[in-house]
Protein backbone atom coordinates (compact mmCIF):
# COMPACT_ATOMS: atom_id res chain seq x y z
CA UNK A 1 0.00 0.00 0.00
CA UNK A 2 1.15 3.54 -0.71
CA UNK A 3 3.05 5.06 2.23
CA UNK A 4 0.94 8.24 1.90
CA UNK A 5 -2.05 6.28 3.26
CA UNK A 6 -2.38 5.70 7.00
CA UNK A 7 -4.10 2.63 8.40
CA UNK A 8 -5.78 2.71 11.81
CA UNK A 9 -7.28 -0.46 13.29
CA UNK A 10 -10.45 -0.40 15.40
CA UNK A 11 -12.71 -3.06 16.90
CA UNK A 12 -16.44 -2.40 17.16
CA UNK A 13 -17.54 -2.63 20.79
CA UNK A 14 -20.99 -2.85 22.30
CA UNK A 15 -21.00 0.81 23.31
CA UNK A 16 -20.61 1.79 19.63
CA UNK A 17 -23.97 0.23 18.75
CA UNK A 18 -27.42 1.72 18.42
CA UNK A 19 -30.76 0.08 19.17
CA UNK A 20 -30.63 -1.82 15.87
CA UNK A 21 -27.40 -3.60 16.79
CA UNK A 22 -25.11 -1.81 14.35
CA UNK A 23 -22.67 1.06 14.73
CA UNK A 24 -24.47 4.31 15.45
CA UNK A 25 -23.92 6.89 12.71
CA UNK A 26 -22.38 9.39 15.14
CA UNK A 27 -19.69 6.86 16.09
CA UNK A 28 -18.33 6.98 12.56
CA UNK A 29 -17.30 10.59 13.26
CA UNK A 30 -15.17 9.27 16.11
CA UNK A 31 -13.73 6.46 13.99
CA UNK A 32 -12.79 8.93 11.26
CA UNK A 33 -11.22 11.28 13.79
CA UNK A 34 -9.20 8.41 15.21
CA UNK A 35 -7.98 7.78 11.66
CA UNK A 36 -6.92 11.42 11.28
CA UNK A 37 -5.04 11.30 14.59
CA UNK A 38 -3.32 8.15 13.34
CA UNK A 39 -2.46 9.92 10.09
CA UNK A 40 -0.59 12.64 11.97
CA UNK A 41 0.95 10.12 14.40
CA UNK A 42 2.47 8.45 11.32
CA UNK A 43 3.89 11.83 10.23
CA UNK A 44 5.60 13.25 13.32
CA UNK A 45 7.22 16.11 11.40
CA UNK A 46 3.78 17.43 10.42
CA UNK A 47 2.37 16.80 13.90
CA UNK A 48 5.26 18.68 15.52
CA UNK A 49 4.64 21.68 13.25
CA UNK A 50 0.94 21.75 14.08
CA UNK A 51 1.62 21.32 17.82
CA UNK A 52 3.63 24.53 18.11
CA UNK A 53 0.36 26.27 18.93
CA UNK A 54 0.42 29.12 16.43
CA UNK A 55 -1.45 27.24 13.68
CA UNK A 56 -4.34 24.82 14.08
CA UNK A 57 -5.80 22.21 11.72
CA UNK A 58 -9.56 22.98 11.66
CA UNK A 59 -12.25 20.85 10.02
CA UNK A 60 -14.76 23.02 8.13
CA UNK A 61 -16.77 20.38 6.25
CA UNK A 62 -17.27 16.62 6.50
CA UNK A 63 -19.29 14.49 4.11
CA UNK A 64 -19.87 10.84 5.02
CA UNK A 65 -21.42 8.07 2.97
CA UNK A 66 -22.61 5.04 4.95
CA UNK A 67 -22.24 1.90 2.80
CA UNK A 68 -22.50 -1.21 5.00
CA UNK A 69 -23.48 -1.85 8.60
CA UNK A 70 -20.73 -2.70 11.07
CA UNK A 71 -21.62 -4.79 14.13
CA UNK A 72 -20.08 -5.76 17.47
CA UNK A 73 -16.85 -7.67 17.05
CA UNK A 74 -16.10 -6.37 13.56
CA UNK A 75 -12.50 -5.37 13.08
CA UNK A 76 -12.35 -2.19 11.02
CA UNK A 77 -9.55 -0.32 9.34
CA UNK A 78 -9.63 3.42 8.72
CA UNK A 79 -7.62 4.43 5.65
CA UNK A 80 -6.69 8.11 5.58
CA UNK A 81 -4.91 10.17 2.95
CA UNK A 82 -4.44 13.77 1.92
CA UNK A 83 -6.28 14.00 -1.40
CA UNK A 84 -6.04 17.68 -2.33
CA UNK A 85 -3.94 20.64 -1.22
CA UNK A 86 -5.24 24.05 -2.22
CA UNK A 87 -4.00 27.49 -1.30
CA UNK A 88 -6.63 28.12 1.41
CA UNK A 89 -8.02 24.66 2.19
CA UNK A 90 -7.23 20.98 1.74
CA UNK A 91 -9.17 17.72 1.61
CA UNK A 92 -8.61 14.38 3.22
CA UNK A 93 -10.28 11.21 1.98
CA UNK A 94 -11.06 8.43 4.38
CA UNK A 95 -12.48 4.94 4.07
CA UNK A 96 -13.58 2.57 6.78
CA UNK A 97 -13.28 -1.06 5.68
CA UNK A 98 -14.23 -4.29 7.41
CA UNK A 99 -11.07 -6.36 7.73
CA UNK A 100 -12.57 -9.85 7.29
CA UNK A 101 -13.97 -9.21 3.81
CA UNK A 102 -12.61 -5.81 2.79
CA UNK A 103 -16.14 -4.39 2.50
CA UNK A 104 -16.40 -0.61 2.32
CA UNK A 105 -18.37 0.34 5.44
CA UNK A 106 -18.13 4.10 5.07
CA UNK A 107 -16.19 6.75 3.16
CA UNK A 108 -15.76 10.43 3.83
CA UNK A 109 -14.24 13.64 2.58
CA UNK A 110 -13.05 16.17 5.14
CA UNK A 111 -12.18 19.74 4.17
CA UNK A 112 -9.86 21.61 6.51
CA UNK A 113 -8.20 24.99 6.79
CA UNK A 114 -5.26 26.24 8.79
CA UNK A 115 -6.18 28.69 11.50
CA UNK A 116 -3.91 31.42 12.82
CA UNK A 117 -4.64 30.84 16.49
CA UNK A 118 -3.73 34.36 17.67
CA UNK A 119 -5.80 36.11 14.98
CA UNK A 120 -8.56 33.46 14.98
CA UNK A 121 -8.76 33.44 11.19
CA UNK A 122 -7.97 31.06 8.36
CA UNK A 123 -4.61 31.55 6.70
CA UNK A 124 -3.14 30.41 3.38
CA UNK A 125 -1.49 27.01 3.26
CA UNK A 126 2.02 28.10 2.41
CA UNK A 127 5.62 28.02 3.55
CA UNK A 128 6.79 25.30 5.91
CA UNK A 129 3.35 23.71 6.33
CA UNK A 130 2.83 23.49 2.57
CA UNK A 131 6.32 22.02 2.13
CA UNK A 132 5.45 19.32 4.66
CA UNK A 133 2.02 18.52 3.21
CA UNK A 134 2.66 18.71 -0.55
CA UNK A 135 4.59 15.41 -0.84
CA UNK A 136 1.76 13.62 1.01
CA UNK A 137 -0.95 14.36 -1.56
CA UNK A 138 -2.41 11.26 -3.17
CA UNK A 139 -5.06 12.35 -5.67
CA UNK A 140 -8.01 10.19 -6.52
Amino acid sequence: MDSRISRTALRVRGYHLDGYGHVNNARYLEFLEEGRWGYFDDRPEVARRLQRGDVAFVAVNLNIDYREAAVAGDDLEVLTRLAELGTRSARMRQEIRRVRDGALVSDATLTFVLLDVAANRAIPIEGEVRDLLAPLVLSE
